[in-house]
């Protein structure tokens, strides 16, 4: 006959029982930790000092108290999944963009300038103190090219396009490749191309500290190889997050939308479509002849069999005219291919703004004014300065000549197309064209 367990050996079974069941979640805990130090996800690159004048290999102090209250607040609750658990470690990162948006004394930035003696390269950055404050008729047209986007985004204006009222996680992976990530200042750069997006992704370069010669980052935006600017290896997009960070990429991607600063500069998109096919279809370029002239070619140009080389069709007088690329634009099936490309895709397609509330909208028509004042906002505007541009660049007074040759029916039908940029970056209607 078995003899029931006494009160002790019950105590020391229940005792055993709980000490097993802690060592389990420590051991959860330490595989989860381990798991985010393998895909880089420990420290997300938010605990960097923004445009700080010490080196971004080296934390700064200020940040072991966020730290400290992240981790006391994993001890006092266990979280029943992983994604909970995520959520609220990445609550608990600091907000580096309070540093950005207010004023910091100048004083606090010398505090943190005591580099490691084996670092190899320590960049000498300080503070730039402005004895004045932005112009105000400079912040006025921040907030009213914001405040036209918030309108045009809300559900009670009419104005409807595809993809108006999705939220940002739904949203394709595929087409988050245009926001460019900076950790190292908190910069998120949506580039739309024929929009300056070449001297900005110089930019981004050396603000990020992507690019090395000789082990030392470039510190002159025009010093960037021209062939290497538009190398994606060289610009860490959120298309890319999914691959480093897995399950927690989305999680990331919204904290950093959230603390981050974010901008984008737009143009008239008239204009851009006039650049686009200037710079693409115009010039020689062997890639954009075979994947697209050659099309418009067959289709539009009555050559059934055009030159199989860019060199050879120039030679010979053959190219698309810029109504071939608008019929281009205008056929159905175009996009029953394949998306349009970048250079002619709609910019708020590219950046959706609908989505992502961005802090500075600048524009091509207002460059070296809005590039000079978001520099100013980024407080970095002592380490880099935008570049001049001396090249042929396209004007919105050539727009009735390069249209001259386009069915009126036509023109409608293309500012249909692109009306939402027009209307949410506040472009005028070109009446001029749409009307005989």
């Amino acid at each position: 006959m078995e003899h029931p367990l006494s009160k002790p050996d019950k105590m020391g079974k229940s005792r055993l029982f709980r000490i097993f069941l802690i060592l389990g979640s420590v051991f959860m805990i330490l595989l989860i930790i381990i798991y985010w130090d393998d895909v880089g996800a420990t420290h997300f690159y938010l605990h960097t000092t923004i445009s700080g004048p010490h080196s971004s290999r080296l934390p700064p102090e200020g940040h072991a108290a966020p730290k400290q209250k992240s981790e006391e607040d994993k001890d006092g609750s266990f979280l029943s999944d992983i994604d909970a658990f995520v959520n609220q470690f990445l609550e608990g990162t600091p907000d580096p963009t309070e540093q950005v948006r207010g004023e910091t004394p100048p004083g606090e930035t010398h505090n943190q300038s005591s580099e490691k003696p084996e670092e190899r390269f320590v960049p000498r950055r300080e503070w730039k103190i402005h004895l004045t404050p932005i112009a105000i008729e400079k912040k006025q047209r921040q907030d009213s090219r914001k405040q036209m986007i918030h309108d045009l985004c809300s559900s009670n204006s009419s104005l409807d396009f595809p993809g108006k009222n999705r939220t940002f996680d739904d949203i394709p992976n595929k087409e988050l490749d245009h926001l460019i990530v900076d950790d190292r200042h908190g910069i998120i750069y949506c580039y739309v191309p024929k929009v300056a997006c070449t001297n900005w992704k110089r930019i981004m370069i050396v603000l990020s500290e992507s690019l090395l010669v000789d082990g030392v980052p470039y510190q002159d935006p025009l010093d960037v190889p021209a062939e290497l600017i538009h190398n994606s290896s060289l610009h860490f997009t959120f298309s890319k997050f999914w691959k480093r960070y897995g399950k927690f990429s989305r999680h990331l991607m919204k904290i950093k939308l959230k603390k981050y600063t974010k901008f984008l500069f737009v143009r008239d998109p008239f204009v851009r479509l006039i650049s686009a096919y200037r710079n693409k279809l115009e010039q020689e370029n062997e890639d954009f002849y075979k994947r697209f002239a050659v099309i418009m070619l067959k289709k539009y140009g009555n050559y059934s069999d055009p030159p199989a080389s860019v060199v050879d069709a120039f030679a010979a007088g053959i190219r698309p005219t810029f109504s071939n690329f608008i019929q281009y634009l205008l056929d159905p099936d175009t996009e029953k291919a394949m998306p349009f490309n970048e250079h002619w895709r709609q910019m708020y397609r590219l950046c959706h703004p609908c989505q992502i509330n961005y802090d500075f909208v600048g524009k091509l028509e207002t460059l070296d004014e809005d590039a000079e004042h978001l520099l100013r906002i980024l407080r970095v505007d002592n380490v880099v300065e935008f570049p001049p541009s001396h090249r042929n660049r396209t004007v919105s007074s050539w727009e009735q000549d390069w249209f001259a040759s386009i069915p009126y029916e036509s023109r409608k039908e293309l500012y249909k197309l692109y009306e939402a940029d027009f209307r949410l970056f506040g472009y005028s209607k070109p009446e001029k064209l749409l009307h005989e």
